[in-house]
């Protein structure tokens, strides 16, 4: 291990990412040949900075709502997700709710649970309601995107230490590309953010910013 391993894990501390890359982490996948758009848990219990769970993720938001409208134009696949669960949580499950306590508040129906109304959910634009923090586990997303021929997924929303980070690898895993806009993620820590974007761009998608992306956009 070089001597400097310590520097900063952090998307921007480019002596980092290049030993990343010196070690054979972040290459390009690149775009497929139809995306669609995940958007993950931009509802109240994430983005209202007086909740337990939730931060000031507006500029998340705002760039989410302009991804929207491309999406939309351009009649491509949209997936948004919440967390939710019945009062009683065995969906839950204990090891959850003693790990994570605020999963107690995601109860299905309420408030904390629906998505901010600016995003503008179409009916033909599913919402699913994950039980974990991966948009995949637990859920029919994937098979959603294989019956939409979907090899492509850009991920946004909340928060990116977590349910980003975590929905990205499931991707990963599902050999779908990943295409990350930084604008359009978020997270309620600035360390953890910027670390789970360097840890997403090396191992499982690509890490843009919100304008290339956009560019791209205009291909399909």
């Amino acid at each position: 291990m070089p001597a400097d391993y310590r520097a900063a894990h952090s998307l921007d501390n480019e002596e980092m990412r290049q030993l990343y890359r010196e070690a054979g982490f972040a290459g390009r996948s690149g775009w497929g040949t139809r995306p669609a758009l995940l958007v993950i848990d931009l509802a109240g219990a994430w983005t209202a900075p007086d909740e337990q769970l939730g931060s000031d993720v507006e500029a998340v938001v705002a760039a989410t709502t302009g991804l929207l409208e491309v999406f939309r134009a351009k009649e491509l696949p949209i997936v948004f997700t919440t967390m939710a669960y019945d009062p009683g949580l065995v969906e839950a499950g204990p090891v959850v709710t003693s790990k994570t306590p605020h999963s107690t508040l995601m109860i299905r129906g309420s408030e904390r649970v629906q998505l901010r109304p600016e995003l503008g959910r179409r009916d033909d634009e599913p919402l699913v309601e994950k039980p974990r923090a991966s948009a995949f586990f637990g859920t029919n997303v994937l098979s959603m995107l294989i019956g939409q021929g979907v090899d492509t997924a850009v991920v946004v929303g909340v928060s990116t230490s977590g349910c980003i980070r975590s929905t990205c690898e499931s991707a990963f895993n599902h050999n779908i590309r990943v295409v990350v806009p930084r604008e359009a993620v978020g997270d309620r820590s600035h360390t953890g953010h910027q670390a789970a974007l360097l840890d997403i761009d090396s191992r499982f998608g690509d890490v843009m910013d919100l304008e290339q992306v956009v560019a791209e956009l205009k291909r399909y």
